[in-house]
C-alpha cells in the first residue's frame, strides 16, 4: 500500500506550475524579441531598397496587374460616400471598384444610388463560388464613375459578399478591402509592385500596414491631418497595431511564415483564391483562413509561391472607441482564430508544410490563442495561492514588474520604430500621448483584451457564429477651403 504525503504533492504541483509559467512567459518574451529584431532589420532593408523606386513607372507600365477592388458594405451609411470616393480616386490605371451591399438595413444603398447616379443594369455573375442570391447590379450614368459597380445582395456575411465580388470581377487580381477604410493614393502601386518583381515563384497574396484613423481629418476621401486619437482606447490600439504590423508581420513575411493578411486590405491572385475555394462563410476569421488555405493549396500541389508583406502605411481604418464594441471585435477575432486553427489542424507540427507547419501554426496556437487562457488560469491559481499563503509576495511582485516593464519596452520599441521610419505622427504632443499610453496599456487595455479572448472561447462553445454589428463614429472631415487655409 502506498502512502502519499500531501505536502510533497503540493510542493510538486507548485514547483511544476511555477516552472511551466516561467518557461511559457520567457518563451513569449523571447519570441517578441526575435520577431522584433528580424522585423527591424527587414524594415531597414526594405526602406533602403525602395528609397529610389519610381512608382510612376508602375503606373505607366503595361505590365502593371489589372485589379478588381472588392468592398463589402453592411450598414455603412455613416461613411460610405467618402469611402467610395477614396477608392475611385486611387492613383492607378487598370482597376475597377466593386461595392457589394450585403443586405444593409440602413441607407447605404440609397446613398450610393443618389451620390453616384447609379442605375440598374442587366448583368450576370459567374457562379464559380456558391453565394447568397444577388438582388440587383448597378452602374453609374456618370462617366466619371465608370469604374464603379454596386451589387445589392441578400445578407450573407462579409465572406459571402467578398465571394460575390470575386465571381463578378473581370481582372486576374482582386484587392479585398473594408469599405470603411481610407487608402493612401499610391496604395495600389505599392501593393502591385511585388507582383512585378517576383519571377521565380507565383505571388499569390500581398498585404500592407493598417493604421488607426480615429481623430484624423479626411477630405475628399484622403487623410489630410494625421493625429493620435484623443480617446485612450483607440490611442492604445495605435500601439497595438504598430507592434503587430511593424514588429510582427514584417518578420513573419521574412521567414515565409505569414498566416494573416488583414481583411481590411489585401491583394490576391484570383485564380488561386477560386481554386482554394474562395472565402469561407462558415468562419468569422475569413481573412486568415483564406490565406492559410491558399498557402496549403500551393504546398499540397507542389507549386512555388510567395506571400509578401508591405510595411508602408497605406490603409487607415476606424478603431472601436467603446469597450462594448471593442469586446465584440476581439471576441470575434478569437473565434476566427479558433476556427482557422481547427480547420487546418493537419498542419500542426507537420514538416510537409515547412515553416507554416513547424513554426507558424504552433506559434499561433500557443502564443496567440492559448496565451490569454493560460493568463487567466495563472491569475486564478495565483489568487488561490495567495489565499492559502503558499506564494511569496516578493516573487509575485518581481514577476509582475518584469512583465510590466517588458510590455512597456515592446510598445516603446514599436513607437520608436515608427518614428524612425515612416513618422506619421509629426507633432511632439502626439508622440507624448502615445508614449503615455504605452505605460497605461497593461492596466487599462490588456485586461479587457484577455477578457474578450475568454469571451470568444465561451461564445464559440455556445455555438455563436455571427459577426455582430460594429457601430462607427465616422471620420472627421473638413472642406477644401479649410484645408487650403490650414496648409
Amino acid at each position: 500500500m502506498f502512502w502519499f504525503d500531501s505536502d510533497v504533492i503540493m510542493y510538486g504541483f507548485l514547483n511544476g506550475y511555477h516552472i511551466f509559467m516561467l518557461v511559457f512567459a520567457l518563451s513569449i518574451m523571447s519570441s517578441y524579441i526575435i520577431l522584433g529584431t528580424i522585423s527591424i532589420l527587414s524594415l531597414r532593408k526594405y526602406l533602403k531598397e525602395n528609397s529610389f523606386v519610381n512608382y510612376q513607372k508602375i503606373l505607366n507600365s503595361e505590365m502593371a496587374p489589372r485589379l478588381s477592388l472588392i468592398a463589402p458594405a453592411y450598414n455603412e451609411g455613416m461613411t460610405i460616400e467618402e469611402n467610395v470616393q477614396s477608392l475611385l480616386s486611387l492613383n492607378y490605371n487598370n482597376f475597377e471598384v466593386i461595392v457589394v451591399n450585403d443586405g444593409s438595413r440602413d441607407n447605404t444603398l440609397q446613398l450610393l444610388i443618389k451620390t453616384y447616379g447609379l442605375v440598374a443594369v442587366d448583368s450576370e455573375v459567374a457562379g464559380k463560388i456558391p453565394t447568397k442570391q444577388i438582388i440587383q447590379i448597378y452602374k453609374s450614368r456618370n462617366k466619371a464613375f465608370k469604374k464603379l459597380t454596386v451589387i445589392d445582395k441578400v445578407n450573407g456575411g462579409k465572406a459571402d459578399a467578398l465571394n460575390v465580388g470575386i465571381n463578378f470581377s473581370e481582372n486576374p487580381y482582386v484587392v479585398c478591402i473594408d469599405v470603411d477604410c481610407i487608402l493612401e493614393k499610391d496604395a495600389l502601386l505599392k501593393l502591385a509592385k511585388p507582383y512585378l518583381e517576383r519571377s521565380d515563384s507565383r505571388m499569390i497574396a500581398t498585404g500592407g500596414v493598417v493604421r488607426i484613423a480615429n481623430s484624423c481629418t479626411s477630405d475628399g476621401g484622403r487623410l489630410v491631418k494625421i493625429r493620435a486619437p484623443q480617446k485612450y482606447l483607440p490611442r492604445i490600439q495605435v500601439l497595438e497595431y504598430l507592434r503587430a504590423f511593424l514588429l510582427g508581420r514584417m518578420a513573419w513575411s521574412k521567414l515565409d511564415g505569414l498566416l494573416l493578411i488583414s481583411g481590411a486590405f489585401g491583394m490576391f491572385d484570383k485564380e488561386i483564391a477560386i481554386k482554394a475555394g474562395g472565402y469561407n462563410p462558415a468562419t468569422v476569421g475569413e481573412d486568415m483562413e483564406l490565406v492559410v488555405r491558399m498557402r496549403r493549396y500551393m504546398i499540397e500541389n507542389n507549386f512555388k509561391y510567395s506571400v509578401f508583406y508591405i510595411p508602408d502605411p497605406i490603409c487607415w481604418t476606424e478603431a472601436p472607441e467603446s469597450f462594448k464594441v471593442f469586446k465584440k471585435q476581439r471576441s470575434r477575432w478569437t473565434r476566427g482564430t479558433m476556427e482557422t486553427l481547427w480547420a487546418h489542424k493537419k498542419m500542426f507540427l507537420n514538416p510537409k508544410y515547412k515553416i507554416l507547419g513547424i513554426i507558424s501554426i504552433p506559434y499561433w496556437t500557443f502564443f496567440e490563442y492559448l496565451a490569454p487562457l493560460l493568463e487567466i488560469i495563472g491569475i486564478i491559481v495565483s489568487i488561490c495561492l495567495i489565499f492559502f499563503g503558499l506564494i511569496s509576495w516578493k516573487l509575485l511582485l518581481l514577476v509582475t514588474v518584469m512583465v510590466y516593464v517588458f510590455a512597456v519596452m515592446i510598445s516603446c520599441l514599436a513607437l520608436l520604430t515608427e518614428e524612425y521610419t515612416y513618422s506619421q505622427y509629426t507633432r511632439i504632443n502626439d508622440f507624448k500621448r502615445l508614449l503615455v499610453a504605452a505605460f497605461i496599456e497593461p492596466f487599462y487595455f490588456h485586461p479587457v483584451t484577455v477578457y474578450a479572448a475568454v469571451l470568444g472561447n465561451w461564445e464559440k462553445i455556445r455555438g455563436k457564429n455571427g459577426w455582430g454589428e460594429m457601430k462607427r463614429s465616422g471620420f472627421k472631415t473638413k472642406t477644401v477651403q479649410q484645408t487650403i487655409i490650414a496648409d
